[in-house]
């Protein structure tokens, strides 16, 4: 491949969903490489947080594929307390994912097995949390505790512990000088499936641990013929996938508003204006003296 332009170096991003056995297992598959190398280019990311945020935006493509209204949304945030601090993306099911790292800077040497340490960056000394919002009432918050800050078995407990479904997930990205390949699998047995599938996917499990690899040199189509023959997997539907923030003035005027009337009188007096960075896109919005003060009189208000 080219290495002189991110939007032609690499595959569009996607996502398959299929079925195995007539709908007795699902089974959501995506390619997230030029995602990730986004991510990596706006964060300025080491490659450990780089990692990290490609198994994020992988694992949280695929959970928001199970929304339903255009409207939803899920935040999906992993706080292990390890250095590189809280990992955060948000997801829909038009295939749009942001994704931030409060120290995407930190670097962390590699693991006795020649692998980044993913899990020592997050941490594991804290919770997987999945906020989902749907447009109308209260959202839907759900936790689990970390199992080990590596991402994919965070989001396998997840299933388990909030969802009751057993799930195989991998996910995993190959970082060198940019990303070399990123995305997901994630595996899950519908009621009644057959003991003759289920012996059959634990028997294939170990292959999706070179999910990376597997990314890097084949087709999401020739991954479903290599792993998946026999299985009788049937395509449902392929979505295109996207790193797109969704933040504008307005936004973080809203922001700015809910800072209260105190904090906004703060800033006029002894700042005379603010400047506000986005966490996912970094793009920065300035505001003056004037502008503040007409936000602080809707406050008032």
């Amino acid at each position: 491949m080219e290495r002189n332009d991110t939007q032609t170096q690499y595959r569009p991003s996607r996502l398959l969903r299929l079925t195995l056995k007539g709908g007795q297992a699902r089974v959501f598959l995506c390619d997230t490489a030029l995602m990730a190398q986004q991510a990596r280019e706006i964060h300025n990311a080491s490659n450990t947080c780089t990692a990290a945020m490609g198994r994020m935006l992988a694992g949280a493509a695929i959970m928001g594929a199970n929304l339903k209204s255009d409207g939803d949304r899920l935040t999906v945030t992993i706080n292990g307390g390890g250095p590189a601090g809280p990992l955060c993306a948000v997801a829909g099911p038009d295939g749009r994912v942001k994704v931030t790292i409060e120290h995407p800077e930190v670097e962390l040497p590699l693991k006795k097995n020649g692998k980044l340490d993913v899990g020592g960056a997050l941490g594991k000394d804290g919770q997987l949390t999945v906020m989902r919002s749907f447009g109308y009432g209260e959202p839907y918050i759900g936790r689990v505790n970390l199992v080990s800050g590596e991402v994919a078995e965070d989001f396998a407990m997840y299933y388990l512990e909030s969802e009751q479904t057993p799930s195989l997930c991998a996910l995993g990205t190959l970082v060198g000088e940019d990303v070399l390949s990123a995305g997901g699998v994630l595996i899950q047995a519908m009621p009644g499936c057959s003991e003759e599938l289920l012996d059959a996917l634990e028997i294939r499990a170990e292959l999706f641990s070179a999910i990376s690899q597997m990314l890097r040199e084949m087709t999401l189509e020739e991954i479903v013929e290599g792993c998946f023959r026999g299985l009788e997997p049937e395509i449902l539907e392929e979505c295109p996938l996207e790193l797109r923030c969704d933040c504008s003035r307005e936004m973080i005027e809203r922001v700015l508003l809910s800072m209260g009337a105190d904090e906004l009188r703060d800033m006029i007096e002894k700042q005379h204006g603010c400047e506000v960075s986005c966490h996912f896109c970094r793009k920065q919005y300035a505001f003056t003296g004037d502008e503040l003060t007409s936000l602080l009189e809707q406050a008032q208000k």
